[in-house]
């Protein structure tokens, strides 16, 4: 049974990365092969056996809430705001009065991911999602002793002793510990980087004894700046059943266009996702996320990221559109 586990998910990142997406909207409410960020996280969980959440929210924390309690009342959601970025530590750590001893899975709000959970959520011990890459540098990484037990983990090593990257999926089988270390960073004042990181947190428990094991994620996409949420959207929408057909327009798929948008005469794909309330008229679009309520017309686009409310007109551009903001190349 897995109906006592609390999923722990950190969303208050102001996703700098993103801009000028994120002036007026959160990275994890994004939206990607269809739907937001966000929602490709919460919409496994039910299927997990969770019912319980705890959001970290901080940066735009309203509109995660809004968005949350519109979709998802069937999931009994608590919400804790970080005040100020102190690092992903720093934030679990704020889930403590919800999860206390019992079992907790953390999942990092930007991170989409495809691995099959329930036999770690069965197993009865702390595990990692890890993958292998070709530049840990860029990440946390761990290292592992023969029988699999994670010896040492570093936090976007100079000089990497290991191509097991961490991937923002943990999952501890009791959350005490977890948060016993995290509370003796805070209180020591010991940071990395300037913030108190998880992954010290996990160090401490290794160094203290408990048992963390790894567990392999075949899937990880990166939503962290324009390039790579493109890129999830290709790999996204390659797995998933969207629309073939939209009469008076011609759909290369893999395409996805919400039930209320409006497409007329228009060439729509590969890769392209088209948000609710989205108005696309005399446009050729491949490779792009339109996003709610835009519009985009007598154009054509390529490798683009239309915004909320964002109007698009005119030749063939290339363009990187904020939320609410108007072009106009006629």
């Amino acid at each position: 049974m897995t109906s006592d586990i609390i999923a722990v998910i950190p969303v208050a990142g102001v996703g700098t990365r993103l801009r000028p997406h994120t002036h007026t909207l959160p990275k994890v409410l994004l939206h990607v092969a269809g739907k937001p960020i966000l929602a490709h996280i919460l919409d496994d969980l039910p299927g997990l056996g969770i019912r319980r959440a705890v959001l970290i929210v901080g940066y735009m924390g309203d509109l995660v809430r809004e968005y949350v309690g519109a979709h998802y009342q069937h999931l009994d959601v608590e919400y804790v705001e970080q005040p100020e970025p102190m690092g992903l530590g720093h934030a679990v750590s704020l889930a403590a009065p919800f999860a206390d001893d019992g079992r907790v899975l953390i999942i990092l709000g930007d991170t989409v991911f495809e691995a099959d959970l329930r036999p770690v959520l069965a197993g009865g011990v702390n595990s990692i999602g890890v993958k292998e890459v070709q530049d840990p540098r860029r990440f946390g990484i761990v290292e592992r002793d023969p029988d699999g037990r994670v010896t040492r983990l570093v936090e976007k090593p100079e000089q990497p002793t290991s191509n097991l990257a961490i991937t923002g999926i943990y999952y501890f089988d009791r959350g005490g510990p977890l948060f016993d270390a995290l509370a003796e960073l805070q209180r020591l004042g010991l940071r990395t980087k300037g913030e108190f990181q998880l992954t010290d947190a996990m160090q401490l428990l290794v160094s203290r004894g408990e048992l963390i094991t790894t567990f392999p994620v075949e899937g990880w996409y990166d939503c962290g700046k324009t390039e790579t949420l493109l890129e999830t959207n290709r790999v996204l929408l390659g797995k998933c059943k969207g629309a073939t057909a939209v009469a008076g327009s011609l759909v290369h798929p893999p395409v996805c266009i919400a039930d209320d948008a409006v497409v007329e005469n228009c060439i729509l794909g590969p890769h392209v996702s088209v948000a609710a309330g989205a108005q696309l008229r005399n446009a050729v679009v491949r490779d792009s996320i339109i996003n709610e309520n835009a519009t985009v017309e007598d154009i054509m686009l390529e490798s683009s990221v239309v915004g909320v409310n964002a109007v698009v007109r005119g030749g063939y551009r290339r363009v990187n559109v904020g939320d609410s903001s108007e072009v106009d190349f006629t």
